[in-house]
């Protein structure tokens, strides 16, 4: 069995054509890398233990996933993958994710609506899960390579991971 992380970044800077021409290279705010500390802190009261992190490569999901890994005591494996970006298919996914057939959990920090697709791809909905910036899903599937359906353990928005870390 695996678990998998899905976590939306956290809040980035409004789109802006002259500031970011390339959506790519448009990073997380103050206030996002902020509350992205405290989502990481809310997950380590969760006890939840993470063996490898794929980001997309674009600057704000990279920047959430440094975060992710500046506050884990024992920080994984990064992997920066295309599958992860906007453009990203489940199915790419899965290709990235089948050598690491050993890993027992794994983040995967991408972006919507791609982000939420994949948790219905992995669940087998119909319909795809709905992340708020900085918000968690922790998918159990039964098999690495990912065949499915997996069980969704949890959704947690980044408000209600934030109050864990203030309890």
């Amino acid at each position: 069995m695996v678990r998998l992380f899905l976590i939306r970044h956290a809040i980035a800077f409004e789109r802006d054509a002259d500031k970011w021409p390339d959506d790519a290279k448009r990073p997380l705010t103050h206030k996002g890398i902020a509350r992205m500390r405290e989502v990481v802190d809310g997950l380590l009261e969760l006890k939840v233990e993470i063996d490898l992190v794929v980001t997309s490569p674009y600057v704000r999901a990279k920047q959430t996933a440094d975060v992710l890994l500046a506050g884990l005591p024992d920080p994984p494996e990064l992997v920066i993958s295309e599958s992860m970006a906007p453009s990203g298919s489940p199915s790419a996914v899965a290709e990235v994710l089948a050598p690491h057939s050993k890993v027992k959990s794994i983040a995967l920090v991408g972006h919507e609506p791609s982000l939420g697709e994949l948790g219905a791809w992995l669940l087998g909905a119909k319909h795809p899960l709905a992340f708020k910036k900085g918000g968690v899903a922790c998918i159990e599937m039964p098999t690495m390579p990912l065949v499915g359906p997996g069980q969704l353990i949890w959704l947690a928005t980044p408000r209600m991971l934030r109050s864990l870390d203030a309890l």
